[in-house]
């Protein structure tokens, strides 16, 4: 489907009425009243702005008024029709005063598609069609407070997701609505609640079995992801380019030709030990020189089965592979710095972390032997 929409102005010309392109502006904004005429600019105050499409091999023309901004703001909406359509959205034409939710919510995952990852898209859009499931109003400016309580209360009763989730898809609701200038509508009371868990980490008697059972390759992986607490797809996305061995650091970075970009597309910079280090200078002696890829497949792809091998080694381990994920490596590089005292504002750059909050999760209590004895004697 051509998704391409076309905004032109309808001006007077000796040779009669013509439709010509308009002119942008160096900030991409319609400059109004300028018009391309034979590819050069002309003032053109008189006559109104169109978009044009296609549907199939039809052409479409609509008058969307005099105004350049509110023109391009049409424009900008058709194409967010013609996005969805293409995507498979349900879209509904706007009628009467306000805009249809359907639409509203259509616009707005255009969007999301184009500014974020899959799984965030995905995220969203389960949020907005459970939203469409249980809200009954169908412009989006009548939604009101009892819509969000009804809809947190059909996440819980209806759908029997759990506490966790249901805040999750209330939060992407919540950011739907601001992004359609729709603020107030709950107070804090009204958030649904969830109990934040503590996140889990490794003990050292664990992981010192886990790494006794890997072979030298897995050793090398696992190594990798506990002591620079990057991401799985950070991971599989490592480049030699990212490896500073001088100075004992790797970065994460936006890496186009994998069309991988990091969370929230912030960069940042991880210090390594020396010990990971000198690993690496042994990986990388024995690596294909031709392959820039830190951990590829015999195909110089990357690897995408590290959760797979996680789990195998903990069940060759006769340790419980339930208790092995990777997200786990990165909580332990987390706490253990924390605990190493590592201030809370340097961990936060090295995890990548948008907010100081999200870091202070893992600020758990040590519970190791050492605490213990410290325990013991208070009360010797």
């Amino acid at each position: 489907m051509n998704k391409e929409v076309n905004l032109t102005k309808r001006i007077k010309t000796t040779n009669g009425p013509r439709y010509c392109p308009v002119v942008l502006a160096a900030n991409g904004r319609v400059k109004p009243d300028y018009v391309l005429v034979d590819n050069r600019p002309e003032r053109h105050p008189e006559g109104c702005y169109y978009i044009e499409w296609h549907e199939g091999n039809k052409r479409r023309r609509r008058s969307v008024g005099k105004d350049a901004s509110e023109a391009a703001a049409q424009r900008h909406r058709q194409e967010q029709i013609l996005a969805s359509r293409a995507a498979g959205l349900k879209v509904v034409e706007a009628s009467g005063n306000g805009t249809l939710l359907v639409n509203a919510a259509a616009g707005y995952l255009s969007d999301i598609k184009k500014a974020k990852k899959p799984k965030t898209y995905a995220a969203y859009k389960t949020a907005l069609d459970y939203f469409l499931e249980s809200c009954t109003k169908q412009q989006l400016q009548q939604i009101e407070r009892r819509d969000l309580l009804q809809f947190s209360d059909f996440l819980r009763n209806q759908k029997k997701l759990s506490p966790r989730t249901v805040y999750n898809k209330f939060e992407n609701i919540m950011s739907f609505l601001k992004a359609n200038n729709i603020r107030g509508l709950v107070a804090k009371n009204d958030w649904p609640r969830f109990v934040e868990d503590e996140p889990e980490v490794y003990e050292r008697e664990d992981l010192d079995t886990f790494f006794a059972a890997c072979d030298a390759n897995e050793r090398v992986w696992f190594e990798f992801f506990l002591k620079t607490g990057m991401r799985e797809q950070e991971v599989m996305y490592a480049t030699w380019a990212d490896i500073n061995l001088a100075r004992g650091a790797v970065a994460v970075r936006y890496k186009p030709e994998y069309g991988f970009s990091p969370k929230n597309y912030k960069g940042r910079e991880i210090p390594i030990p020396d010990k990971l280090v000198q690993v690496l200078k042994k990986w990388k002696a024995k690596a294909e020189p031709s392959c820039p890829l830190l951990f590829p497949t015999s195909g110089c792809k990357p690897k995408f089965d590290f959760l797979d091998a996680c789990k195998a080694i903990a069940k060759r381990a006769k340790l419980n592979k339930d208790d092995f994920w990777l997200h786990k490596f990165r909580a332990t590089f987390a706490t253990w710095a924390l605990w190493a005292g590592v201030d809370l504002r340097t961990v936060q750059l090295w995890m990548g972390h948008t907010d100081i909050e999200s870091t202070m999760r893992y600020l758990k209590p040590n519970r190791s032997q050492a605490v213990r004895d410290k325990v013991n004697v208070m009360f010797d």
